[in-house]
């Protein structure tokens, strides 16, 4: 599919669990544009100072670290100095790791310019949870996807049974609500909507819904302009 005449921006934030990752990295591959998955680039940073034993409140290292270390993101893959971590940084120790180091602002400060690297070519579909309001604020199009605690925790649940996970779904929607908090009332960079993003609920819809939603708002906004 080939909507768009101009390099085009579209950056999608929302909670954990809202689909944002699964849609972005389709829509990007229907418009042929690039994909940034924010979260990644925390997950890979704190992999490594899990595994360098380095403390997740210690910025200092944390700068020092993510300087001297090469990532990479390459056909789908993840990787940390040549080594493919793409299944590594979706554990959940790694996850909950992310989300503390995600805390700092010196840290957020230092990747914002890695993060705009990936706007070049034809455009980018770039999805976390400030894309729309501090690494993208001029974007062509915001979206806000969101979904309810009870619906994220349901397909939680599901991902990890299918990966023969032994999981409690209490636990999960408890984790989910913990997590929205942390990122919606840190200090630097909070889980925000931002006032010209477009909200979409995805509870009742399916993948498919929701993307051709999307194609269509894209569509909408090119004939607007063109």
């Amino acid at each position: 599919m080939n909507l768009l005449k101009k390099p085009y921006l579209i950056a999608i934030d929302g909670p954990a669990g809202s689909g944002k990752g699964t849609i972005a990295k389709i829509i990007s591959k229907k418009l042929n544009l690039n994909y940034l998955d924010s979260g990644a680039i925390y997950r890979v940073i704190a992999l490594g100072a899990l595994q360098e034993k380095i403390s997740l409140d210690n910025v200092i290292e944390l700068l020092v670290f993510i300087r001297r270390v090469n990532i990479e993101f390459i056909d789908g893959q993840t990787s940390l100095n040549q080594t493919n971590v793409s299944e590594q940084i979706r554990l959940e120790e790694v996850s909950k790791a992310a989300s503390i180091i995600a805390k700092h602002p010196e840290l957020r400060k230092e990747i914002l310019d890695f993060q705009r690297q990936f706007l070049y070519g034809a455009g980018l579909v770039a999805e976390g949870r400030d894309m729309t309001t501090v690494v993208f604020p001029n974007a062509d199009l915001k979206i806000y996807l969101d979904a309810s605690v009870e619906e994220r925790a349901k397909r939680r649940y599901k991902q990890l049974i299918v990966k023969g996970k032994d999981v409690n779904i209490t636990r999960l929607t408890k984790e989910i609500i913990d997590r929205d908090k942390q990122d919606k009332e840190r200090k630097h960079s909070p889980l925000l909507k931002s006032a010209d993003s477009i909200i979409l609920n995805t509870d009742h819809f399916n993948i498919d819904q929701v993307t051709k939603k999307i194609l269509e708002l894209i569509s909408e906004y090119v004939k607007k302009k063109s």
